[in-house]
């Protein structure tokens, strides 16, 4: 069998995956710098990173994952300036916001979360040896890393010295020995957040925070680092310039970047105006939490990481769309008789191959829209088994293994009564009563609790019973009235669903 293989962006080609550790994967992902609340661009790289973890474990590795939030930083000084706040009252409040909308997502918590301002030392240290050792010099207060020292310096964006002479992105200062050389310390401003250093009072630059926590958590080298694209110049290719001049070793094996996320076509960035923040999504779904969760978390992981996604609402109800078809399998899975039946012995192998095709896309290099194809074959040929009978134990063996493998991508997990309740708008009240005055306000619709509705098919049953069919269809267009359809089987029995 073909091993993971993982296209690295250093190489420009996939590779067979070998940590440097045999069974255990050190990985780090750069996180937010907390200013502003996250776009659905963030959930986007939170997802991939979510789901590469996830895989990774599901294949055996024992993974330590190490996210950090940026604490301090001129976006952060900006804002706290525009609010009258403290810089790291903004950062607080940022980094609890996005941890929020995670937890919504339903991404794993890293294993370490480190903040920036939690690592000054480790970042003076290292710049210390940078000076040290040649690479880097100081100008009044300020400490730059001088790039024509590390030829190599361009390698992971494929960008050469000569071509970045005067750019956009290269900052302007007649200090510099060259206009390409980047800030490792900026010396203190009236009003900004400062620490003491052997340069005086200051703060650390953005690229040298990465470095020095990645490297104090995971060590001098590790297995995998990541973010998203736009990170791969200049931040990615600082961080190696630095870490590598730093330590004579190669600072990581493996670097993986995600798409963009764009509306029409252009890239979906605060800069730019066009985005939605994952609490408006949330915000304005007809859903609750748990299916616009899933929703999301579906439409952003069906196409490769690595390519651009097209945003827009009716993608997302798309996705809400593919996951009905799933969990309205799950309802007729619930539902099975309990004797043994014709399909049973057809579904292990079906399985079997299921899951191999399931692992082979996921080994290659994350495809997860093929993964999620596996997925949707499977729930087609699972139905046509259901035709031909499958007995109770062969039905959990199915949602199990739909179970399973949706854990990896963060998808399936829910039972089907929790996904058709979810439809109805969120339900905070635990009684009926309450749940039909909460959904009445929300709806304008008036709402009956499931007993209720079993006690409306009771009656629709014993009508059709008596061949009473004006009733039959009578109770049925009530219930549709309701938000209720009813699927009638061809064994005589009904179900239904909100």
């Amino acid at each position: 069998m073909v091993g993971l293989r993982v296209y690295n962006t250093l190489t420009r080609q996939k590779e067979s995956f070998e940590p440097l550790t045999p069974g255990r994967v050190r990985m780090y992902v750069c996180g937010i710098t907390a200013y502003d609340l996250s776009h659905i661009g963030h959930a986007r790289s939170a997802l991939v990173f979510d789901m590469i973890r996830r895989h990774l474990e599901f294949r055996g590795y024992r993974v330590r994952f190490v996210r950090n939030f940026t604490d301090v930083d001129d976006k952060i000084i900006k804002r706290a300036e525009q609010e009258g706040l403290a810089a790291e009252a903004v950062a607080v409040r940022y980094i609890g916001e996005y941890q929020k909308d995670m937890e919504r997502l339903g991404v794993l918590p890293a294993t370490v979360e480190p903040k920036a301002t939690e690592y000054i030392p480790q970042m003076i240290a290292l710049i210390e040896r940078l000076v040290s050792r040649g690479f880097a010099y100081a100008v009044n207060g300020d400490v730059y890393f001088e790039v024509r020292r590390f030829p190599r310096y361009g390698r992971l964006s494929g960008k050469h010295l000569d071509d970045l002479l005067a750019g956009a992105r290269v900052e302007v200062d007649e200090r510099k020995r060259d206009p390409r050389d980047f800030a490792l310390w900026k010396s203190a401003k009236p009003g900004e957040p400062s620490w003491e250093s052997p340069w005086g009072p200051g703060r650390p630059g953005w690229h040298i925070e990465c470095s020095a926590m990645s490297m104090e958590l995971l060590g001098a080298s590790f297995d995998i680092h990541g973010g998203g694209e736009d990170l791969i110049f200049p931040h990615h290719d600082c961080e190696i310039a630095q870490s590598e001049a730093a330590t004579d070793v190669p600072f990581v094996r493996y670097w993986i970047h995600n798409g963009f996320v764009q509306i029409n076509k252009e890239k979906m960035s605060k800069s730019l105006g066009n985005f939605f923040t994952v609490r408006e999504i949330f915000e304005k779904s007809p859903y609750d939490a748990q299916v616009t969760a899933e929703a999301l978390r579906y439409f952003l992981l069906g196409t490769h990481y690595r390519s651009p996604l097209d945003f827009s609402d009716d993608a997302l109800r798309e996705a809400k769309r593919a996951l009905d078809r799933f969990y309205d399998l799950f309802l007729r899975l619930d539902e099975s008789p309990s004797a043994k039946e014709p399909g049973d012995q057809l579904l292990p192998p079906l399985l079997e191959r299921s899951g191999e095709a399931f692992r082979q896309a996921m080994d290659d290099d994350f495809n997860t829209s093929a993964a999620v194809a596996q997925l949707q074959m499977l729930r087609a040929e699972v139905n046509k088994l259901l035709e031909t009978g499958l007995s109770k134990q062969a039905c959990e063996q199915a949602r199990e293994a739909f179970r399973s493998w949706g854990h990896v991508l963060g998808l399936l997990q829910l039972s089907h009564r929790e996904w058709e309740f979810g439809m109805a708008l969120e339900v905070h009240v635990a009684d009926a009563v309450g749940v039909a005055d909460e959904v009445g306000l929300r709806t304008g619709k008036q709402f009956l609790p499931d007993q209720a509705i079993e006690e409306k098919l009771v009656q629709r049953h014993e009508a059709r019973r008596r061949k009473d069919f004006e009733t039959a269809d009578k109770i049925r267009a009530e219930l549709a009235a309701l938000g209720v359809t009813i699927e009638d089987r061809p064994d005589g029995t009904s179900r239904w669903k909100r």
